[in-house]
This record gives structure tokens, sequence and C-alpha cells, in this order.
């Protein structure tokens, strides 16, 4: 459920919670939060339902849902909180981007699982999968470019690395590679999605971010 990469980021304005409601364009920000929540959410409920593996945070989710009797999107909400705590001592704060992440998205993925069925035909798995990566990058783009603060898991990645002085590229790696580790030692669902999940997430973010960071007023 990461969305970042590193050169279209570069692009984004710095700035506390106050002063993204007071950046200007706030009807048009606040669309594109949520349609890129909402999209997001229909995104991986695609993934899932294509069963051809998911994103690293999704195969940790998934695993989850193994040993606990919730749903997949309640798992994806309550990791958003556990994963906000670890805030703390980063001693960042949440905009409503990222609380509205943290709640919207699981609501969606619940909803696109209980509304869209999962096909038997191997072509039409294909066909969600893909469409789910595409649609993934396309929501990280619009709700990150509406400039409302990270969602819980790029927060924790960028914190980590104004804390530790490291690249952003090592400490999303470290971070991922944990989370999928112990996802798939719990079950969670890897596969062939998960490799073509890597490979093209940070190109298509790379290329659908500028068209879709909105302008904010100067706030130096």
């Amino acid at each position: 459920m990461t969305a970042t990469s590193d050169a279209p980021s570069r692009q984004l304005a710095p700035i506390n919670p106050i002063q993204q409601l007071k950046a200007g364009h706030l009807p048009r920000r606040l669309v594109q939060l949520y349609v890129g929540l909402t999209l997001y959410g229909a995104s991986m409920g695609l993934m899932i339902q294509g069963n051809l593996g998911l994103d690293p945070w999704d195969v940790f989710h998934s695993g989850i849902t193994k040993h606990l009797p919730l749903s997949f999107g309640t798992v994806v909400i309550a990791v958003s909180f556990v994963v906000l705590l670890a805030w703390i001592p980063l001693r960042q704060w949440p905009g409503l981007g990222t609380l509205s992440n943290a709640i919207v998205i699981g609501l969606v993925t619940d909803l696109t699982l209980a509304t869209v069925g999962r096909p038997s035909e191997l072509w039409l798995r294909i066909v969600f999968m893909l469409a789910g990566v595409v649609v993934n990058a396309l929501a990280g783009a619009l709700y990150i470019g509406a400039q409302f603060g990270p969602g819980p898991r790029d927060g924790l990645m960028t914190g980590l690395v104004r804390r530790t002085g490291l690249s952003v590229r090592l400490v999303r790696t470290s971070i991922e590679l944990t989370v999928l580790a112990t996802g798939f030692l719990l079950g969670g669902s890897i596969g062939v999605g998960t490799v073509v999940y890597a490979l093209s997430i940070g190109p298509l973010v790379h290329y659908l971010l500028p068209l879709f960071t909105v302008r904010l007023k100067d706030h130096s």
C-alpha cells in the first residue's frame, strides 16, 4: 500500500496539517483525496479477487486474516492505526489525508470484496490483477497529489528517513521486505501479482504523480 517514488515526491510541499487545510484549492483537493482513497481500496479488492498475489503490505494483511476472525478491510484499518503509533517517537503529525487513508481504504476494500466476485477464468484473474496495479498507481497519485499528508505507511517510511538519515530507497525496501517476509510466514498471498506490483508501481506513480500534484500557496 505504499505509493511514493523518489523524484515526484520532491514536488510535494513539506507543510504541517494546519497549513494543509489553508493551502488553497480546498474543494478540488478534498474531492481528489477521497476519489483517490476510494480507488485505492477498490484496487486492493481487485488484486485480492484476482488471487495472483498482492503487494507487500497486503501480503502482510492477508496473512493476519488467516489467524484472526477479521475482514481484510478491518485488518487494514487496525494495522494503519498501529503504524500511526510508530509516528509518535518519530515526532510526526498526521494530516487529514493520513487519518482518512487509515479508515477509508479499508472500508472500500471490504465493500469491493462484498460486491465483486472472484473469477475462475485465469485470463479474467490476470485482468483483475493488472487493473488493480494500474488503478492503485492512479489512486496513489491522486491522494498523495492532493497534499493532505502521507498515509500511515508512507509516513513511517519518510519519518524513518528523516530520523536516520538513510535513503528513501533503503528504508522503503527494508520495510517492505520485512512486511512481505512476515506476511509470507503468516500465510499471506504471494504470487506473480506481487512481482508485477513491485516492478511497476514505482514507474507508474513516477509518471502519474506530477500530473495530479496540486500546486499550493507558498508557506515558506
